[in-house]
């Protein structure tokens, strides 16, 4: 990775990419296996993550016919990552803000809202959080 990402906030269009082959997998790979680095990576995470994660699995069986129990395995290891998660009653209030104000989604809010709390890039595969969030990184930079 040309970029030094051993803290940042992640969102759930990388962490799919875990257990989805889609493109930039590889770089999201690379970077979760810095969980396991000495010292560890820290990624960051609303606790929306999770669900979101969840969404986007089933989007997966329903529209491609991926089996259901391939999602559920994925979310049992989703949850065994050291991720640090936030609770979104944390962020909720600034990110209407920001999201009012950038035109995003509330849920795309709380991750960049993460971000900016803790003073760290926010690492995504959403173009259009990349535009409207200027301390975002795009995971094909990586």
């Amino acid at each position: 990775m040309s970029q030094d990402l051993s803290r940042c906030v992640v969102d759930a269009s990388v962490g799919v990419k875990l257990f989805v082959q889609e493109p930039f997998s590889d770089q999201v790979m690379a970077l979760f296996s810095r969980l396991s680095d000495d010292p560890p990576a820290e990624l960051y995470i609303p606790d929306l993550f999770y669900i979101e994660c969840a969404n986007i699995l089933l989007k997966y069986t329903r529209r491609y016919g991926r089996p259901l129990a391939d999602a559920q395995a994925d979310l049992a290891d989703l949850h065994l990552l050291s991720l640090i998660s936030t609770s979104t009653a944390d962020l909720m209030e600034e990110a209407l803000e920001l999201a009012a104000e950038r035109k995003l989604t509330a849920y795309d809010a709380c991750y960049a809202v993460l971000a900016r709390q803790l003073n760290l890039p926010l690492v995504t595969a959403d173009e259009g959080l990349i535009d409207a969030i200027e301390w975002a990184v795009w995971i094909g930079k990586m």
